[in-house]
């Protein structure tokens, strides 16, 4: 038995691919969301996914190293690891454009990262999904914003569980689900992640939990667990989600906000919050000029969906005049991007509820 929580159609389906033209971004695949809660499980899932709309390549860019707030963000992370995986054999499953696997390494892990969509040519790289064909085992493993992306979630822990001897800890970070209902962060709901995690899914999950957490100013939720205590079914769940009767209400808020003020408007932030954002306030009538974007391989791009181009900061400030509308897509970096605006925007924090 499954409890709907939301239907959404019409959804970008890669949110952190980009495009040469605006033609092709609007032009980019599309998919429909039904969020429902599994009575029996728990989890939270898009009903609706299809994984093979979904294609991973050199366009796909998700790099968030660029700024120097995530890049505290694993320095926070990276210590969790040096507190629980004293052992230096170790495994990055999804290790993307290998950012975080470097910091590993050079953190004195001998560690070994896996991802079909790795751009480089590091021997510690296998450019594969992964499959206990791959014949990879470790005493630890990572698994960082992973686990949203894969069908039966529950299942694939159960593979990388079986590959490793059904032995070792797993550290698993993912975004929280009991923040984006808190903070109404409609624009945290998107089509690339098919499920949505909160902090009893992993204890229902797992008999044997070390430590678990928020990080990222609590957008990210963080498990280290043994692999030898996941179990066969989550155990069934003692409550049932209901998301707020205001989730949507920053989407009208934000279009009045937009039509309110005179002049050009832009978003701040390509990646996937500013997709579904200005996807939305597409819907809704309301038009940017620019998205703006501190990743270098983003800029002179365009976005999926509205086709919106992308800029560099220091384009915004020559393309857009004094006291322009900016809606920063998350608040985590909005000191980094007040200082990298020099004060010349009106800046509206979309997470804050206080648009």
């Amino acid at each position: 038995m499954q409890n709907e929580l939301l239907r959404i159609t019409g959804l970008p389906v890669l949110q952190n691919r980009v495009f040469d033209s605006a033609s092709s971004g609007v032009a980019s695949p599309q998919g429909n969301m039904v969020l429902v809660q599994d009575r029996d499980s728990g989890l939270v899932f898009n009903r609706e996914f299809d994984p093979a709309l979904l294609t991973y390549d050199a366009d796909y860019q998700n790099e968030q190293a660029c700024s120097s707030v995530f890049r505290e963000h694993l320095d926070a992370v990276l210590s969790i690891v040096r507190r629980h995986f004293q052992t230096s054999s170790l495994i990055e499953v999804g290790c993307g454009k290998g950012y975080f696997l470097n910091y590993l390494r050079a953190a004195g892990y001998d560690a070994t990262g896996i991802d079909p969509a790795y751009e480089g040519d590091s021997p510690h790289v296998v450019k594969a999904a992964f499959s206990p064909s791959l014949g990879l085992s470790a005493d630890a493993l990572v698994l960082r914003h992973v686990l949203e992306h894969i069908r039966e979630p529950l299942r694939f822990l159960q593979d990388i569980a079986r590959a490793n001897a059904g032995q070792g800890k797993i550290y698993i970070e993912v975004p929280c689900f009991d923040w984006i209902c808190a903070r109404r962060a409609w624009f945290d709901i998107f089509y690339e992640h098919v499920n949505y995690f909160r902090a009893t899914d992993f204890r229902r999950m797992f008999g044997r939990i070390h430590e678990q957490g928020h990080v990222f100013g609590g957008q990210y939720l963080y498990v280290v667990a043994d692999l030898a205590s996941l179990r066969e079914s989550a155990e069934a769940p003692p409550d049932r989600i209901e998301l707020p009767k205001d989730f949507f209400s920053g989407i009208e808020q934000s279009k009045a906000l937009a039509r309110s003020t005179p002049g050009p408007k832009a978003i701040w932030g390509a990646s996937s919050k500013g997709v579904i954002f200005s996807h939305h306030l597409q819907a809704a009538g309301i038009e940017f000029d620019v998205a703006v974007d501190i990743n270098p391989v983003k800029q002179d791009r365009h976005m999926a969906g509205t086709g919106l181009k992308i800029v560099s900061p220091e384009a915004a400030l020559r393309l857009l005049p004094p006291d322009s509308l900016v809606f920063v897509m998350n608040s985590n970096y909005f000191d980094e991007i007040a200082e990298q605006s020099r004060g010349k925007f009106r800046l509206v924090k979309v997470d804050q509820n206080d648009i």
